[in-house]
């Protein structure tokens, strides 16, 4: 099973106390993925359509528990994906389609079919509990998160602009920074920031996902961590192996052309040192010298016995004075 199946499988069995929540978890399936059908007797019918058995499963049983209403279930064969199925949950009576409409608030008292998209003037999610439920809702319906081991990526797909919109929304009150891009003719809201998933499926109260997610940031992060000081460490120890490479080739041109005895006590000294321990560092030289010499004592001596190498070969002579 996938994470993104897993969260929706822990969200199907997430079921809020209160009925007022229940209606807004149900108004998000069915904006997300129900149609209203109205025959020409003027009788409603509503239909939602998944492939996804725990959305079908929820909205059965949000159905039942919010309006005690029984639902027709039918299973088919998605024509274009032969190994997948389409879960249809249809209510035909039309005296429980006007229920259902009228309290998820997507039939005015009028008649007319249409949704409410504001955040502040919508009913159905006044209350942070009811867009905790709301947002559950989106998810299960036309959610789908990827598996945090390869990237971090959530996203909800909307049908128009407005809807996309309201989620973003909805998802700004709980402080989640969502985003809309357009991807075949559909809004997809979507966010790629770990620490901002974690926030959503907190917000949707997927506790048991989010603590797996969070187990995944954290060894991610510490394999990062790890990584990157292995490399920098890597780096450092080619950097030191360069250099003391220079610092050998150098000392011995100058053995070979003018001899230690022409050089100062402290450079003969330094040059020795490196010739006998050439994989040691700069604090470990320092400290075998008689007196010890500190770390960047060293450095100086080496740089002035690299400067010597460098005009001796400039000037192509076993003389430092040129004669």
């Amino acid at each position: 099973m996938s994470f993104s199946s897993r969260v929706k499988e822990e969200l199907s069995h997430q079921m809020s106390p209160a009925r007022h929540c229940q209606i807004a978890e149900t108004a998000a399936i069915l904006s997300l993925c129900g149609r209203i059908q109205i025959s020409g007797e003027d009788r409603y019918s509503i239909k939602i359509h998944t492939e996804n058995v725990t959305v079908a499963r929820k909205y059965f049983t949000l159905l039942k528990k919010t309006f005690n209403i029984s639902t027709d279930i039918s299973v088919r064969r998605n024509i274009h994906l032969s190994k997948n199925r389409i879960y249809a949950v249809c209510i035909r009576q039309h005296e429980d389609a006007l229920r259902v409409l009228k309290a998820t608030k997507l039939l005015s008292e009028d008649g007319e079919i249409g949704e409410n998209l504001s955040v502040v003037g919508n009913v159905v999610v006044q209350n942070p509990c009811c867009r905790r439920a709301f947002l559950r809702g989106a998810f299960l319906a036309a959610g789908s998160i990827s598996d945090p081991e390869k990237f971090y990526h959530l996203e909800i797909v909307c049908a128009t602009e407005p809807k996309a919109k309201q989620l973003c929304s909805i998802m700004a009150t709980f402080g989640v920074d969502a985003r809309i891009v357009v991807r075949k003719r559909h809004y997809v809201v979507y966010i790629k920031e770990g620490n901002q998933i974690v926030d959503l499926l907190n917000v949707m109260e997927a506790h048991r996902s989010l603590m797996e997610l969070e187990n995944i940031r954290i060894l991610k992060e510490m394999r990062g961590n790890v990584n990157r000081q292995v490399n920098c460490e890597t780096a450092n120890i080619n950097k030191t192996v360069s250099a003391a490479l220079n610092q050998i080739e150098d000392i011995t041109y100058i053995r070979d052309t003018v001899g230690f005895d022409s050089l100062p006590d402290g450079l003969a000294q330094i040059a020795r040192a490196r010739l006998e321990k050439p994989e040691a560092t700069l604090k470990e030289l320092g400290e075998d010298l008689e007196p010890p010499v500190g770390k960047s004592g060293v450095n100086h001596r080496l740089r002035k016995l690299s400067d010597m190498a460098k005009k001796l070969r400039s000037q192509g002579t076993g003389n430092l004075n040129g004669n």
